[in-house]
């Protein structure tokens, strides 16, 4: 079912080449960016009215207004299932333990007698949150954004989640349920593109939605469009694109466990993307046997998990050892990383590019997704190479404070002079002269 790479024998090459004998979904952010062009600079005009409008065309609702009541929020937890609530009750928890634990403190420096440096880390004022809506609900991706952003400090979040044509247009209850439990109560029900530039631009009227310094959450194609088309206007924090998993595995791994993990990120999406690396062609060939009867057993076959194990950003990578692997791994940087090998906690330690790692047996991706309390907004598309996964740090902005007295700005006055000079800015040492009664051009002494 899932195609192979043999990457044995030969030296693997080294940076985007090696990259470039990787699996990887075509996710064209490019092209999507002109479309979604017009349908963001429309809310930019007509605000409210073309939300509405956008729900009709994309979601076949017809709304009266996008800001959901209070009453349908508090009438979405009471609705709850009581085994459903816990369980989100308990991944809020975890993420909060994990979280608070990320929020950096004032610190100062002092660089000379008398000249401090201070570094302060402010929240932005205000987020807007994204839940998607489509082929599944995401409760899980409301306590991942929420929660960080409250660690942090925000004080002002807002979400958005497409209106759903089966709970009268609302977002789904599920959504909504979480949003309770967090106390988020500042609730749209608005999909896609169009959300980026809700929280973006703003929109008036009784329903109007506030302009948001940043926006941040998992979405299709069209919302990573969106988030490029407004990078510069609000801070995002990725573009996320289809779902990754690579599984780097020997011969000690169980073929059960990472041909359930595969199927795991593949019900996602066709677009999924699943990834075995290994040394041992054995494990390959069980793991391949393992999936048909697997897959027979669940659901979402047809439409997302085939197509995703069989697509061209899915495959076996057969490599000569594990520190092969390691470099192979390193070269795709998976959103999500497992390692499945004898003394996987020290072969995990020298990982450089993943989203997260989860370590042996006992910590598939799906515990991340869910109640790990590590946050599974992660970067994609190989981005893990820069870029980190969201976090309390995502929603702080750091501010340095410089304070020097009089004795050590004089101490250091001819350094600063010197520099100004070698970069031909001489209004800069002018600056620092005046203070000390040194010759200031166009002005007599």
């Amino acid at each position: 079912m899932i195609s192979r790479i043999d990457l044995r024998g030969d030296a693997l090459p080294e940076g985007a080449a090696l990259r470039d004998l990787l699996p990887r979904a075509e996710f064209d952010v490019e092209a999507a960016l002109e479309k979604v062009r017009p349908i963001c600079e429309d809310v930019r005009h007509r605000g409210t009215a073309a939300l509405i409008e956008y729900a009709e065309k994309f979601d076949g609702v017809a709304l009266e207004r996008v800001r959901v009541p209070a009453r349908a929020i508090a009438e979405a937890l009471e609705g709850l299932d009581p085994e459903v609530r816990a369980a989100l009750e308990e991944s809020i928890r975890r993420a909060r333990i994990v979280h608070r634990a990320q929020r950096r403190t004032e610190h100062t420096t002092q660089v000379v007698p008398g000249g401090t440096v201070t570094e302060k880390w402010v929240p932005v004022e205000r987020v807007g949150l994204y839940a998607p809506g489509g082929r599944s609900v995401y409760p899980s991706s409301v306590i991942m954004n929420a929660v960080p952003a409250q660690e942090a400090g925000v004080t002002s979040i807002a979400l958005a989640s497409p209106p759903q044509k089966e709970h009268g247009g609302l977002p789904h209850p599920t959504i909504l349920a979480a949003c309770a439990l967090l106390g988020v109560d500042e609730v749209y029900a608005v999909g896609g593109a169009q959300a980026v530039a809700m929280f973006a631009y703003g929109t008036d009227g009784p329903d109007g939605c506030a302009p948001a310094n940043m926006v941040t959450g998992p979405g299709n194609i069209w919302v990573a469009a969106a988030k490029r088309y407004f990078t510069g206007r609000i801070g995002i924090d990725t573009e996320a694109g289809p779902t990754e998993i690579a599984v780097l595995a020997d011969a000690t791994a169980d073929p059960v466990h990472v041909a359930a993990d595969l199927i795991s990120q593949a019900e996602h999406d066709p677009l999924a993307a699943a990834v075995l690396v290994t040394d041992s062609v054995e494990l390959a060939d069980a793991v391949d046997k393992e999936l048909e009867p697997q897959i027979a057993a669940t659901r979402h076959v047809e439409d997302r998990i085939v197509p995703a194990l069989t697509g061209r950003q899915s495959a076996i990578v057969l490599v000569d050892g594990v520190a092969e692997g390691l470099r192979v791994v390193d070269a795709y940087g998976a959103e999500h990383l497992e390692i499945q090998t004898a003394d996987a906690a020290e072969v995990a330690a020298r990982v450089r590019n993943a989203g997260a790692i989860f370590v042996g047996p006992w910590s598939p991706v799906s515990l991340g997704d869910y109640c790990a309390g590590s946050n599974h907004v992660l970067p994609t598309g190989g981005c893990a190479c820069h870029s980190s996964g969201l976090s309390v740090q995502s929603f702080l902005r750091g501010i340095h404070i410089v304070d020097y007295s009089r004795d050590a700005l004089a101490d250091v006055t001819h350094h600063v002079v010197t520099l100004a000079e070698a970069e031909d800015l001489p209004a800069h040492g002018a600056a620092v002269k005046a203070r000390f009664g040194w010759k200031v051009p166009g002005r007599e002494q």
